[in-house]
């Protein structure tokens, strides 16, 4: 009889999703369903996007200053090289190298 018999099993944690390498995490938006001046577009045809927001930034990006990505930012990305990941029935999350990462929406602040 092994000691790990009657264990209990150890209570399930959340998984996370972390990047690694020169990679982000990003939750890419919903693509869109109606043009902007308001007209609906049938179920087949969507207006592809390709803005998210980081959901989740590897060590190497975030420690390196040449990339001012941070969690939660609305990024514009390259989807080419985007791999989608599997995750609890979310089909909206990629993992993105930093360099299809092309530019990062900001509010305009009044210092200027």
């Amino acid at each position: 009889m092994s000691k790990d018999s009657h264990k209990p099993a150890p209570a399930s944690k959340l998984e996370t999703v972390e990047p690694i390498g020169a990679r982000v995490l990003i939750r890419k938006d919903e693509d869109r369903k109606q043009t902007k001046t308001g007209i609906h577009l049938p179920d087949k045809i969507e207006i592809p996007t390709i803005t998210g927001r980081v959901v989740a930034i590897s060590a190497k990006v975030e420690n390196d200053i040449d990339y001012p990505i941070r969690k939660y930012d609305r990024v514009l990305f390259n989807p080419k090289n985007a791999i989608p990941v599997e995750f609890e029935g979310d089909n909206r999350l990629f993992v993105i190298p930093v360099e299809d990462v092309v530019a990062v929406f900001r509010k305009a602040t009044d210092a200027e």
